[in-house]
């Protein structure tokens, strides 16, 4: 059997606590870990944290923007890929994400 790939899925959600609100759920091949983080400095922070225990891949949910998604990238650029799930009107917001959550600011 080939080894257990680790990869995670990031949410971003207003009243998240990144310690709290994470769990993995483990099959013989992948371990997949899902995080919410309640703003872009948290989802750095965790992805750099996820990337460093050996996550080769982090998925973003549509609440991150074109920008935010692209931080997080260079984040751990060399120790994890980024992959998003992209809306330019996000149906539970009605708007951009990068428009509701500042774009390039924390």
């Amino acid at each position: 059997m080939p080894p257990q790939a680790k990869i995670a899925f990031m949410a971003l959600v207003f009243d998240a606590d990144p310690e709290k609100h994470r769990c993995t759920m483990t099959t013989g091949l992948l371990d997949l870990t899902i995080q919410f983080v309640a703003n872009m400095n948290q989802a750095i922070d965790m992805a750099k944290q996820l990337a460093d225990q050996g996550c080769i891949a982090i998925e973003l949910c549509g609440g991150f923007g074109h920008s935010m998604t692209g931080r997080i990238a260079d984040a751990v650029r060399g120790k994890a890929a980024v992959g998003s799930v992209r809306f330019d009107i996000h149906p539970a917001l009605g708007k951009s994400s990068d428009e509701v959550f500042g774009g390039l600011r924390g």
